[in-house]
C-alpha cells in the first residue's frame, strides 16, 4: 500500500482540536435526518485538509459529517453551504455523489457550520498509478474518472437549478485574482519567489475564450470514491472549490497529474504508460475532447500553470493553517512543504506556454 493510501484510508479517533459536543449533534438529527435513530458513535476520517470530515455510526446506517474549521478563517473559505447545495443539485440529476439529508448554519449546534450526506461505500484510491491494479484495470478506471468528469461539464447548469452558482464569465481573471490575494493575504505562510512570479504573469497571458461549465475545482482519484470491486465512480467528494467557471481549468487540474512528479501528489511524470495500461496525456486529452465534442485544447500550458499555482495556493493555505493550529489532517505539514516544488512546476508551465 503506498504512503498516501496508508496515511489517508479509514478513520481514526477524533482530533483534541475537532472535536464537538456529540449530544448536541445527536438531538439536531433526531430533528432534521429522517429515520436516525441511535446510538452513535464518531470517528474521523484521515484524509482531508480543509473540512474535517466525521464517519457517524449507527445501528441502521452510516453517515458523514462534513465541516467547517473552527478557529479564524479566511473570508470565503470552507464553505460548506455551497458544497451541499451542489450536492444535493446533481444528484436530482444523477450525477455520482453522496445523498444529503440535512443542512445546519446554527454555529451553537457543533461550533460550525456542517452538512450531513450519506456514507458511500467502496474504494477510495490516493495513488494515481494504481498500485496492485492490472493494466486492463487501470486504464478501465482512467476511463471512468475522464467519462464522469466530461458528464458534468456537460450538465446545464440552469437546468437543476445552479444558474447563479458562480459569477459568468471571467473565469480565470476572477480565479487568478482569489488565489493571489489568499496566498498574499495569508502572512503567516510566508512567501515564495516563483508564487510572486506567476502573480505577475498570469493575468496577463489569460487565453481568449469563456466557456461556462460546473466545475468541480479539486477532481482527482482521491476526491472520489469507486465501486468496491469494478472501475465505476458512486460519488465525487469534496465540492468545497466548485463554482460555475471554465471547464478546461477543471479539466487541466484533474490532467496535471501527468506532468507531476511521484514525490509531488503520486504524479505520473516519468512512468511507463504502457506497462501500467495508463492512457498518457495525449490519449486522455483526446477522450475527453471527444466526449465534450471539442477537437483539440489550445493553450493547455497555459491552463497547467494556472493549475499548479492554484493549488500551489491552496496548500500555502494548509502551511497558513498549521502555523495557526487548525490545520485539519495530521499529514498537513508534509503536504505543506511542496508549496515551493508545486510553485516552481508552475512557473516551468508557464515559461512553457511562452515559447
Amino acid at each position: 500500500m503506498s504512503d498516501r493510501q496508508t496515511q489517508n484510508s479509514g478513520t481514526m479517533n477524533v482530533r483534541d482540536v475537532h472535536k464537538f459536543d456529540a449530544a448536541n449533534l445527536k438531538l439536531w438529527m433526531h430533528q432534521h435526518v429522517a429515520a436516525f435513530s441511535g446510538p452513535m458513535t464518531i470517528e474521523q476520517f484521515k484524509g482531508g485538509q480543509s473540512n474535517p470530515t466525521y464517519k457517524l455510526i449507527t445501528p441502521e446506517q452510516n453517515y458523514v459529517l462534513r465541516r467547517k474549521p473552527p478557529g479564524a478563517l479566511l473570508a470565503g473559505a470552507h464553505a460548506v453551504d455551497r458544497e451541499y447545495r451542489v450536492i444535493t443539485a446533481l444528484g436530482k440529476a444523477g450525477f455520482p455523489v453522496a445523498r444529503t439529508f440535512g443542512l445546519c448554519t446554527d454555529e451553537s449546534i457543533i461550533g460550525t457550520w456542517f452538512y450531513i450526506m450519506d456514507c458511500v461505500e467502496g474504494r477510495i484510491l490516493w495513488d494515481a498509478r494504481l498500485p496492485g491494479q492490472t493494466p486492463t484495470e487501470r486504464c478501465a478506471h482512467y476511463d471512468a474518472m475522464n467519462a464522469t468528469l466530461a458528464q458534468l461539464h456537460t450538465i446545464d447548469p440552469h437546468s437543476i437549478g445552479l444558474q447563479d452558482y458562480g459569477k459568468p464569465g471571467n473565469y480565470f481573471a476572477r480565479q487568478i485574482s482569489r488565489w493571489s490575494r489568499q496566498y498574499t493575504e495569508d502572512t503567516t505562510a510566508g512567501r515564495v519567489v516563483d508564487m510572486d512570479r506567476l502573480v505577475e504573469w498570469l493575468p496577463a497571458h489569460i487565453p481568449p475564450g469563456d466557456d461556462t461549465s460546473i466545475v468541480h475545482g479539486d477532481y482527482r482519484c482521491d476526491n472520489m470514491i469507486f465501486h468496491p470491486k469494478e472501475a465505476r465512480i458512486l460519488a465525487v467528494l469534496d465540492w468545497e472549490l466548485s463554482t460555475l467557471g471554465h471547464p478546461l481549468a477543471d479539466f487541466a487540474y484533474h490532467l496535471m497529474i501527468y506532468r507531476l512528479p511521484s514525490a509531488v501528489f503520486t504524479g505520473l511524470l516519468g512512468v511507463d504508460f504502457d506497462k501500467l495500461g495508463i492512457p498518457t496525456e495525449a490519449e486522455y486529452v483526446a477522450a475527453y475532447c471527444k466526449r465534450t465534442g471539442r477537437e483539440t485544447i489550445e493553450h493547455l500550458d497555459f491552463y497547467l500553470a494556472f493549475n499548479m499555482f492554484r493549488l500551489a495556493a491552496i496548500i500555502h493555505g494548509i502551511r497558513g493553517r498549521l502555523a495557526r493550529g487548525t490545520a485539519s489532517s495530521a499529514h498537513a505539514q508534509q503536504n505543506a512543504a511542496q508549496v515551493e516544488a508545486l510553485a516552481s512546476l508552475a512557473w516551468q508551465q508557464a515559461l512553457r506556454a511562452r515559447a
